[in-house]
């Protein structure tokens, strides 16, 4: 039962990074603006703190007290024109309002060509998801063959062991999509 051992690491290694890969692609989803507020949408952006580029979330404080306003509270006033600066640049088409101490962002309604425009880039990322997970399939499947290959497992392993595989990659691209689907429904409701 040693083969048994190798082809469940293979796979489970395969299997927890193909969990990464959508969960990453979750987590890009979720700075797709609908319409509504959200801090997902500016918490990953990098602003340039004195020189070093930083996530958004490391240097302000995000809060949505209405559900198409976001209230950006630097933790250094001077970092108030970077977080304004990387707003601006971002692909978020949202002016901020600085006041000083705090900066507004007035999430808009989406126009319906908006609306298009942001399932496209949803199914940009989808797809970026699927091709990390047929990237992760590709190298269990060379890391089975090497098994193979080094007498460590028998050819009929090797072949139940890649069915199971493609099992995984199938289970985890319909995962993908499931997410997607959702995601165009909150945009073109």
């Amino acid at each position: 039962m040693e083969e048994d051992s190798y082809i469940g690491a293979v796979l489970e290694d395969c299997r927890s990074k193909m969990g990464k890969a959508l969960d990453h692609t979750r987590s890009e989803f979720s700075t797709i603006r609908t319409g509504r507020a959200a801090p997902a949408l500016v918490e990953t952006l990098r602003v340039d703190f004195y020189g070093t580029e930083v996530e958004m979330r490391e240097v302000a404080g995000i809060k949505v007290p209405e559900a198409r306003l976001m209230v950006i509270t630097p933790y250094d006033k001077g970092s108030l024109k970077a977080i304004e600066k990387a707003i601006l640049n971002s692909d978020l088409s949202i002016n901020p309002s600085n006041d000083g101490t705090v900066i507004r962002l007035s999430i808009p309604p989406l126009t319906e060509e908006r609306r298009k425009e942001l399932v496209k880039v949803a199914h940009h990322k989808a797809e970026d998801g699927r091709v990390s997970v047929r990237n992760l399939r590709r190298g269990a499947r060379k890391d089975l063959e090497s098994l193979e290959k080094d007498g460590d497992i028998s050819t009929d392993e090797l072949d139940r062991a890649e069915k199971e595989l493609e099992r995984v990659t199938h289970e985890f691209i319909a995962d993908i999509d499931h997410v997607l689907q959702r995601k165009e429904e909150e945009l073109l409701p």
